[in-house]
C-alpha cells in the first residue's frame, strides 16, 4: 500500500458538461417563450386573478415552483434526460418569475413600470452571454476526458450504446493513455478500452431526435436551394427592409420638428402611457430616436454593399444588429414594451443570418 504522502494531490476543479450548449439554448428558448406566452395571455384574457377575496395567486409561485422542481430533478435522478427536463423547467421557471419584475422594483407593485420590459429583456441577454462563453472551446485534459467519457458510459447501462458514441469514447479514452501522466487513469482507461473493443459490446443504430432531424432537413433546404446570390439577396433585402424601419420615426420627428401639433402629439401618447415621466424619460426617448436612426441608416447602408463590397456589408450588417440588439433595444422596449419582441425576433433572424453567411462564404 502506498504511503499517503505519496497519495496524489485531490482536485476538485470544475469541468464543463459536454451538452451544456443543448441545454442553455433549451432554457434560453423557454424562458422566452415563457415570458411571450404569458404577456400575451394576460393581454387577451384582461388580466385574470386566480384565487377570490383576499387570495391573488400570482404567476410568479408558478415560477418558483417550476425552478423547485428544475433544481430537485438533477438532485434525485443520475439520467441524462433528467438534465433536458432541468433546463426546460428552468427556463419556464425563471420566465414566470422575473416577468413580474415591476412589482418588486416598485413601491406600488406597479406590474406595468415601463423599466420592467427592458429589466427581463436585458435578462435574458445576460443568458445569450452565457450561452456564448461556454461555447467556445476549452483545453482537453485527461481529468476532463474521463468525466466524459464515464458519462458517456450511462449508454452503456441502458443498451442504447452507438457507433458515433462508442467512436467518441474511444477518441477520449485514446488521448487519455497518450497524455496522462497518471498511471491509475492510464490503467483504468486501458481496461475500458479493451471492454469496449470486445464482442460481448451491442451497438444500436444512431436515432435522430425530432430537433436534429429538423436542423439536418434545414441543412438539406439550405445546400439545395439557398445559394449564394440567393442568400445574399435575402439578407441584403432583410438589411435594408429593417433599416427602413428604423428610420421611420427619426424620419417623421425631423420633418415635423417645427410644428408643435404633431410633436405634442407623440408627447401627449408617451405621457397617456407613463411612458414620459421627467427629463430622464425625455432624455431616453431622444437617445433612442437619433440612435435607432443612425442604426437604420447604417443597416441599409450594409445591405447595398453586399453586392458591392461583400465583406465590408457584412461587417457592417454584423456590427449594426449587435449594437441594435444590445444598446438599442433596451431603450425600444421601455417604450414600446413588449410589441418590441416582433422587433428583436427579426433583429436575431437577420444577426444568425449575416454570421451564417460569412461562415459559408466569408471565413476559411
Amino acid at each position: 500500500m502506498s504511503k499517503s504522502n505519496n497519495l496524489p494531490e485531490i482536485t476538485r476543479k470544475a469541468i464543463r458538461h459536454q451538452n451544456v450548449e443543448g441545454y442553455l439554448l433549451i432554457t434560453l428558448l423557454s424562458f422566452a417563450l415563457s415570458v411571450s406566452l404569458t404577456r400575451l395571455f394576460l393581454e387577451l384574457t384582461g388580466y385574470p386573478q386566480l384565487g377570490g377575496g383576499e387570495l391573488h395567486i400570482a404567476h410568479v409561485l408558478w415560477g418558483g415552483l417550476f425552478l423547485f422542481a428544475a433544481s430537485l430533478l438533477p438532485l434525485i435522478f443520475v439520467n441524462r434526460w433528467v438534465y433536458s427536463w432541468s433546463a426546460l423547467l428552468s427556463g419556464f421557471g425563471v420566465g414566470l418569475f422575473i416577468d413580474e419584475v415591476g412589482k418588486f422594483i416598485t413601491q406600488n407593485n406597479d406590474y406595468f413600470y415601463p423599466a420592467a420590459a427592458p429589466v427581463i429583456y436585458v435578462f435574458f441577454l445576460l443568458i445569450v452571454l452565457v450561452f456564448v462563453i461556454v461555447r467556445r472551446p476549452q483545453p482537453r485534459t485527461p481529468r476532463g476526458e474521463f468525466y466524459h467519457v464515464l458519462k458517456d458510459l450511462e449508454e452503456v447501462l441502458d443498451h442504447d450504446l452507438s457507433d458515433i458514441e462508442l467512436a467518441r469514447i474511444h477518441d477520449r479514452l485514446s488521448k487519455i493513455l497518450r497524455e496522462s501522466k497518471d498511471p491509475v487513469l492510464i490503467e483504468l482507461a486501458a481496461s475500458l478500452m479493451r471492454f469496449l473493443e470486445s464482442d460481448e459490446l451491442v451497438l444500436k443504430p444512431e436515432k435522430q431526435n425530432f430537433i436534429q432531424r429538423c436542423f439536418q432537413r434545414l441543412s438539406q433546404c439550405e445546400s439545395h436551394y439557398l445559394t449564394k446570390n440567393r442568400f445574399r439577396a435575402i439578407l441584403s433585402g432583410g438589411l435594408g427592409a429593417w433599416g427602413i424601419w428604423a428610420i421611420l420615426l427619426p424620419t417623421y420627428i425631423l420633418i415635423h420638428l417645427s410644428q408643435s401639433a404633431e410633436i405634442e402629439k407623440i408627447l401627449t401618447e408617451l405621457v397617456a402611457n407613463r411612458l414620459l415621466r421627467g427629463v430622464v424619460s425625455w432624455n431616453l426617448f431622444e437617445t433612442r430616436v437619433g440612435l435607432q436612426g443612425v442604426i437604420g441608416l447604417l443597416s441599409i447602408l450594409g445591405a447595398i454593399l453586399l453586392w458591392i463590397k461583400e465583406s465590408k456589408g457584412i461587417y457592417i450588417g454584423y456590427m449594426t444588429m449587435l449594437v441594435s440588439l444590445t444598446v438599442v433595444n433596451p431603450l425600444l422596449f421601455y417604450f414600446e414594451q413588449f410589441s418590441a419582441i416582433i422587433n428583436a425576433l427579426i433583429q436575431f433572424a437577420l444577426l444568425l443570418g449575416v454570421l451564417r453567411y460569412r461562415k459559408r462564404y466569408l471565413v476559411g
